[in-house]
C-alpha cells in the first residue's frame, strides 16, 4: 500500500480476506437525514471470509531523504511459508537486537488451509501498525509468530478501503474496451475506426486500441462493515455459496459490491478519507437473505 491512515490505536491497519460472494440483508436504516430513517430497508452486501492472519516477521526501516530504507528483518518460524520463502542458514535475529530504526511493519500471511477454497499457498504481505514507535515495537514482539483475528483490527460500523484485483475480461476490442461508437453500417472502410478525431496510427498511446481488459489493481473507498459474523449457520446455504463453497471461519458483511472474483484475496485497510456523514454505528440487521 502506498498510503496508510494515521491511527493512534496500536493495531494493524489492515486485514486480508477472501471474497466469497454477495447476498442482501434486511436492516433498520440509521442514517439521520434519510427519508426511510427507522424503517426496514434491503441492503446488498459482500461476504468476505476472514481466517486469522499469522505474523511471520517484522521489517525495520530508517527514514532518510524522504524515503524509508529497510535496515533489518526479523522472522519467526517459516513452516507455513515453505512454498514462498526459504529459511536462512544464518542464525536468526531477534527483535531486541535491532536498536536503530524509525518505523516498523509486520509481515503477515493468510491461512487458506482453514478455508475451503482449495488453495494451500498463502498470501504474504507487509502491514503497517498504528501507535507510537515504542508501542509498535512492543506489539510486534508480542505478536511475532502468533495469529491476529479480524475483531482485533476492525469493528462493526468501520469504514474501510478495499484493495483488490478486478475481474479479468480477456482480450477485448475498442468498442467494449474504450466505448468507441460504431459507425453507420453504410460507412466507408471501417465501422470501428476512431470517430472522436483523426486516427493517429498504432504508435499513438491515446488511441483506443484493442487489448487486455480488466485484471487491474483498484481501490474501492469507504466501504461500510455491517457485521463481523461468527455463527456460520446464518451465512452458509445448503451446499455452500455458488462458486465458493462453505464458509468455515469468521466472515465480514461489507455494504455494496467489491472488486474481484470469488476466492480472490482482498485487502481491507483503515479508510484514509472517511465519509463524515456516515453514522459511526452499523445499522441493526434483522435478517440475512442468501
Amino acid at each position: 500500500m502506498r498510503r496508510w491512515a494515521p491511527l493512534k490505536d496500536t493495531k494493524p491497519l489492515g486485514f486480508l480476506g477472501y471474497k466469497a460472494g454477495m447476498c442482501h440483508v434486511i436492516a433498520i436504516d440509521n442514517r439521520p437525514k434519510s427519508l426511510s430513517k427507522g424503517e426496514e430497508i434491503a441492503l446488498p452486501v459482500t461476504i468476505v471470509e476472514c481466517p486469522a492472519m499469522k505474523v511471520a516477521g517484522v521489517n525495520f526501516y530508517r527514514h532518510h531523504a524522504g524515503y524509508a530504507h529497510l535496515v533489518s528483518t526479523v522472522l519467526s518460524d517459516l513452516k507455513d511459508l515453505s512454498s514462498l520463502l526459504q529459511p536462512s542458514k544464518k542464525p536468526a535475529r531477534k527483535i531486541e537486537d535491532v536498536k536503530e530504526f524509525d518505523d516498523l511493519r509486520l509481515l503477515v500471511h493468510t491461512q487458506p488451509k482453514q478455508t475451503g477454497i482449495g488453495t494451500k499457498k498463502p498470501k504474504f504481505v507487509e502491514m503497517a501498525i498504528g501507535g507510537t514507535k515504542d508501542e509498535k515495537l512492543k506489539y510486534a514482539a508480542e505478536k511475532l509468530g502468533k495469529e491476529i483475528a479480524i475483531e482485533e483490527v476492525f469493528k462493526e460500523g468501520n469504514q474501510v478501503d478495499v484493495h483488490a484485483v478486478t475481474k479479468g475480461k480477456g482480450f477485448q476490442g475498442p468498442v467494449k474496451r474504450h466505448g468507441v461508437m460504431l459507425r453507420h453500417h453504410k460507412s466507408e472502410k471501417a465501422r470501428r475506426a476512431n470517430v472522436r478525431g483523426s486516427w493517429t496510427g498504432p504508435s499513438m498511446w491515446a488511441a483506443p486500441h484493442s487489448g487486455r481488459m480488466g485484471y487491474s489493481q483498484r481501490v474501492d473507498r469507504n466501504k461500510l462493515i455491517l457485521k463481523i459474523g461468527k455463527e456460520l449457520s446464518e451465512i452458509n446455504p445448503a451446499g455452500g455459496l455458488i462458486k465458493y463453497g462453505v464458509i468455515r471461519t469468521k466472515f465480514l458483511l461489507v455494504k455494496g459490491s467489491l472488486p474481484g472474483a470469488r476466492k480472490r484475496v482482498v485487502t481491507l485497510t483503515q479508510s484514509t478519507r472517511a465519509d463524515k456523514n456516515v453514522p459511526k454505528e452499523a445499522p441493526n440487521i434483522k435478517s440475512i437473505i442468501i
